[in-house]
């Protein structure tokens, strides 16, 4: 079976032969859809490809990604960003899936927010499509493809990873321009205002945004997240007891999840109570994370996050023997981090070990 790649770049002339160099590898089509590069994105993608078409930007993601995908002739189409990159391993295994796909979606795993080249998040999206199903993309920001048909999980992963941060304020914009315009969000462009909001630092419309989208529809996992977004924005404003009114609803959508966990032992922990803290700290160390269900999801919280913690609270406790153990195991995670490597100093002074 063929495949297309379809691409929306704009001003991506330092990143696009990074990921194109990878594309190439097994792609049958590469379309390259440019919505006002200013740089030279489009001379760098004729390189590749001669199917570089042009798109007058609109303030919608999906508008340009739906273009992409109209110009594809493939039996089937990947998407992808100019910042993503895909291993020689992967690029092998896309190879290998493309010779006898029996699925019309796959979701494959996605990277994101490289911390020092170990991923800080990661969740599952849909990234290979059957074109004669004609899929379409939908949202003017944060657009995904709504799933259906067969689908699978496949063990592929692409790597988003950006060399230059990006501008904070551009989706809140297209959000605000929208709703200036008139325009009703449903339930999902709720969710991801609400998250604009948090990370622009604008809390308190933030936490009206998001108590509005807890109060209606949604997908279950985005319920889940904005818990977490709204635990987020009451912490910054000092509210400890909202923030943990936030966190403990997560559990009335699934099972614990690690996140919830974690910063639920930080507001413990913050507050003295070690013993509550090394509760939810353990709790996050063995919560199922349904990873599958399309939900963003951070290893850190899982592994790294509450073993560093348990050090410190077990530390506070006095149990210094319990806490440089866990601090041990932290390393095993991240033998190069800084907090791991000050405590590694410090339990061998305060236990006189030899390092």
């Amino acid at each position: 079976m063929t495949l297309s790649v379809c691409l929306i770049v704009k001003n991506e002339e330092e990143v696009l032969p990074r990921c194109l160099n990878c594309v190439k590898t097994f792609a049958d089509e590469i379309i390259v859809v440019d919505t006002g590069s200013t740089d030279g994105t489009t001379a760098v993608a004729k390189q590749y490809t001669d199917k570089v078409h042009l798109f007058e930007w609109c303030y919608d993601f999906s508008a340009a990604r739906n273009f992409s995908l109209s110009k594809a002739g493939s039996d089937f189409i990947m998407w992808l960003d100019a910042d993503d990159v895909i291993s020689a391993e992967n690029c092998k295994k896309i190879r290998e899936v493309m010779k006898n796909p029996g699925f019309d979606m796959a979701f494959l795993q996605y990277a994101a927010a490289s911390d020092g080249g170990e991923p800080a998040l990661v969740y599952y999206r849909e990234r290979i499509f059957r074109r004669s199903k004609n899929y379409r993309f939908a949202g003017a920001v944060h657009e995904a493809v709504p799933p259906s048909g067969k689908i699978e999980y496949l063990d592929i992963t692409v790597l988003h990873d950006k060399i230059k941060a990006g501008d904070p304020l551009r989706n809140l914009g297209i959000y605000q321009r929208r709703i200036s315009g008139g325009a009703l969000l449903d339930e999902r462009d709720k969710f991801y205002y609400g998250r604009e909001l948090l990370f622009n630092r604008m809390y308190r419309e933030s936490i009206a945004v998001l108590e509005n989208f807890l109060s209606g529809g949604g997908w279950i996992e985005n319920k889940i997240e904005a818990c977490l977004n709204l635990a987020e924005a009451y912490f910054a404003m000092g509210d400890a007891k909202k923030a943990e009114e936030a966190l403990l609803k997560t559990f009335s959508y699934a099972a614990p999840r690690s996140a919830a966990c974690c910063m639920l032992g930080n507001k413990f922990l913050a507050e003295g109570d070690c013993k509550s803290a090394i509760y939810w700290y353990e709790a996050a160390l063995t919560a199922d994370n349904a990873v599958k269900n399309g939900g963003f999801f951070n290893p850190d919280y899982c592994g790294f996050i509450p073993l560093i913690q348990l050090c410190v609270a077990y530390d506070r406790l006095g149990d210094f023997e319990t806490a440089n153990r866990y601090n041990e195991k932290a390393g095993n995670l991240k033998p190069r981090n800084s907090s791991y490597l000050a405590n590694k100093r410090y339990f061998s002074e305060k236990l006189n070990i030899k390092v």
